[in-house]
């Protein structure tokens, strides 16, 4: 029992030894390209970096000896309307030769486009398409760039927060003519007096 304790304990100095030169290194390489980099719980390393420096710094991380983060498990996208750069872009990488995860944080205005990094890792094509169908950001030098997972002439981007909630156009299946149909979206509310003493009451 001891000799598995202090296993891990060695294990995990020497996951943090491990994660302390990698963010000795990033910031010696990338030094002002980059805001923040970070050790976070869990033992991540967290880095933000601009819009321009997304490829850079992917390219390094997984070309370097120490990184290897050859694997892109996700790439998530969220709104903040109230800000000028309204998306946040987070990449998550995993290096399976260390066992380490990074994530990579960028800040994206409504009209920039960002470059596609399909050609690092293969599997952020899907990811690409689902954040340029829900939220509307563009990645050039995506060979594949269409809507994924919406409905073909879908208008508008769903996962934005101003999107309406009842959205813009209705489908549905019309018996009668055996096809798909589209109509506009017309929500009609029934007006009625309320009573205000009696909160139950309807005239």
């Amino acid at each position: 029992m001891l000799l598995k304790s202090t296993i891990k304990k060695d294990s995990t100095l020497l996951t943090w030894y491990l994660l302390k030169r990698v963010v000795d290194l990033f910031n010696k390489v990338f030094g002002k390209g980059i805001g923040k980099v970070r050790i976070v719980s869990g033992f991540e390393i967290e880095i933000e970096v601009s819009n321009k420096n997304v490829y850079p710094c992917l390219l390094f991380l997984s070309k370097h000896s120490l990184g290897l983060f050859k694997v892109a498990t996700d790439i998530v996208c969220y709104d903040t309307p109230s800000k000028e750069a309204r998306f946040f872009l987070v990449y998550n990488l995993l290096s399976v030769a260390y066992n380490l995860r990074v994530r990579v944080i960028t800040k994206v205005s409504e009209a920039s486009r960002v470059l596609s990094v399909t050609s690092l890792y293969w599997s952020a094509g899907w990811s690409e398409r689902e954040i340029f169908d829900f939220y509307g950001i563009f990645f050039f030098n995506n060979k594949d760039l269409r809507r994924i997972l919406t409905d073909y002439g879908f208008k508008g981007y769903p996962l934005r927060k101003d999107f309406p909630l009842t959205g813009y156009v209705d489908v549905y299946y019309d018996d009668n003519q055996k096809r798909i149909c589209y109509r506009n979206i017309s929500v009609a509310q029934e007006y009625r007096n309320f009573l205000f003493a009696t909160n139950w009451k309807v005239n």
